[in-house]
């Protein structure tokens, strides 16, 4: 946390010189007032100046997280707009912009190490843990509607044939989807097997 004290005539202007020296605007600081001024007695010596403690504010986890996905995106030559909803539990920001299929990647691994990332640089300074979500174009509500209805088909072609179906690789988010779309069914029951990255569900009929 960055702090200076500073001086001067009056408080204003002690506030005014150490905005200028940190480079911030006055509502990205707190401020103490350590003396207030004083006046010489009948204009001789022992007049007082004004000295204020200026401290600089963290920043927000979702206005780093913002500020970082501005500055990735900036970099790869997009131009994104964000909105942000905050619940209880998250906050998401979903990313809306011309193509932006690169920062998806294949099944969203390449959105989800961002994700990763945005939540690494949000919550550096540890003073508040808040899981931050990172869709893009409600890719991740698409993918989730993808998955239900695979794992509701692959289901069916299980009990019918009475063997095991073996998914492709996915994520951990993507694996809970599956399972938990099928949590229900008494006849099915699902399980995961093999290692990162390669670990894979499997769908089988109850025996």
């Amino acid at each position: 946390m960055e702090m200076i004290e500073k001086s001067g005539k009056t408080v204003e202007e002690a506030l005014e010189a150490a905005l200028a020296e940190l480079g911030v605007d006055r509502d990205r600081v707190e401020y103490r007032v350590l003396e207030a001024p004083s006046k010489a007695l009948f204009g001789l010596l022992g007049g007082r100046e004004a000295r204020v403690e200026v401290t600089v504010k963290k920043p927000e986890p979702i206005e780093v997280a913002r500020l970082f996905l501005d500055k990735v995106t900036r970099a790869m030559g997009l131009t994104v707009t964000m909105n942000v909803v905050e619940a209880e539990d998250c906050v998401t920001i979903n990313l809306r912009g011309e193509d932006l299929g690169l920062l998806i990647g294949k099944h969203g691994q390449t959105l989800d190490a961002l994700q990763y990332l945005t939540n690494l640089a949000a919550q550096r300074d540890g003073r508040e843990r808040l899981r931050i979500v990172i869709d893009i174009e409600d890719y991740r509500k698409r993918r989730a509607e993808t998955l239900e209805q695979l794992a509701l088909r692959l289901a069916e072609r299980a009990r019918r044939s009475g063997d095991r179906v073996v998914l492709e690789p996915m994520t951990p988010h993507e694996r809970k989807i599956i399972h938990m779309s099928l949590q229900s069914d008494s006849r099915i029951e699902t399980y995961s097997e093999g290692q990162e990255p390669f670990r894979r569900v499997v769908i089988a009929p109850k025996r």
